[in-house]
């Protein structure tokens, strides 16, 4: 990131970081964790079955993110889905079977699948 030595450089930051989020508006945020506990115990499994099962359902308007630890071990593979207009659902002990299942059941419909864990931060919007 270049550094901000203006009020002029932090209003184009700001004009950027505007444009990220609206871009984001109408998109289904996938945030799979991928600490070593997740990674451990099927995580990256998780991840490439969503990205296959969603390919398959038709459902395009997805961003995959990655992140480290969500302080969720005790529930891992977790991964925190965000629904346009909608708050974050964090679902855990998932496997390459209730991946699946939760792409054709919460990604497509709406509909809660699957061990929901509860989240314990708010998610901040830059």
């Amino acid at each position: 990131m270049a550094k901000i030595s203006s009020v002029a450089d932090l209003m184009t930051l700001q004009a950027e970081s505007k444009a990220k989020a609206a871009a984001k508006k109408d998109k289904i945020i996938v945030n799979v964790s991928l600490a070593t506990c997740s990674i451990a115990s099927g995580g990256k499994v998780v991840l490439d079955a969503m990205k296959d099962e969603a390919a398959k359902q038709g459902i395009s308007n997805v961003e995959y993110m990655q992140s480290g630890c969500m302080t969720y071990c005790h529930s891992e593979p977790t991964v925190v889905v965000t629904l346009p207009g909608k708050d974050p659902v964090c679902f855990g002990k998932l496997d390459e079977t209730g991946a699946r299942e939760l792409v054709q059941k919460y990604l497509k419909s709406g509909e809660v699948t699957g061990t929901v864990v509860p989240v314990n931060y708010n998610r901040v919007e830059l």
